[in-house]
């Protein structure tokens, strides 16, 4: 009971934590709608199944033990907030929207960006590898890590959804679409500053 109330209280806290997954779904709700954003968050939770699975076989240990591999994740991460954080600052301003939901960026971009940014984001991959390496015990069960993990990548969606429904909203969008080079900027400024602060974190 004490290791789940623990992976439980550790995922709330990493899935709500403000990040580059959190920019990527307001901008892309906001810019682009309701389902464009729920895509997205799809594709976050998609995201933390991956760096689940690759630690439930073992890997994880080796990214733990391994300065250089753990680096070299960070590195492109890092790389990869950067790039879409300097596109995000330079996007047009003027958008033309359908705030009827359908969104210029469709359903297969929208689960990449999702994906791509939860894949290659050091965050969650120290969040997943630090939590099955150093909460959850060597003897638990598979079927019971897995249960874990299916938890965490429910909860990615369950927030992320709710962010997307929340920044798709109607009044809110069009508000938000007034200032949208504004919020261009805003948006990609905390996007590098994150690749940044990450590439250099040690």
């Amino acid at each position: 009971m004490t290791e789940i109330l623990a992976v439980a209280l550790i995922t709330v806290l990493a899935v709500v934590s403000p990040g580059a997954d959190f920019a990527m779904v307001v901008r892309n709700s906001t810019l682009h709608g309701r389902r464009t954003g729920v895509l997205g968050a799809a594709g976050v939770a998609a995201g933390v199944l991956v760096h689940v699975a690759y630690t439930m076989l073992g890997i994880g240990l080796l990214i733990a033990s391994s300065t250089a591999l753990f680096t070299a994740i960070k590195l492109a991460g890092a790389c990869y907030l950067v790039y879409i954080g300097v596109r995000t600052f330079l996007a047009r301003g003027d958008l033309t929207v359908d705030l009827g939901g359908k969104g210029e960026l469709g359903g297969a971009a929208a689960l990449r960006a999702g994906f791509l940014t939860n894949v290659l984001n050091p965050k969650t991959t120290l969040f997943v590898v630090s939590t099955f390496t150093q909460v959850v015990g060597e003897d638990t069960a598979y079927w019971r890590q897995a249960g874990y993990g299916l938890f965490m990548s429910l909860a990615h969606f369950g927030w992320f959804g709710l962010v997307a429904l929340f920044f798709s909203h109607a009044h809110l969008r069009t508000a938000m679409l007034r200032r949208q080079k504004a919020l261009n900027r805003t948006i990609g400024s905390a996007l590098v500053g994150l690749g940044v602060t990450l590439g250099l974190a040690r």
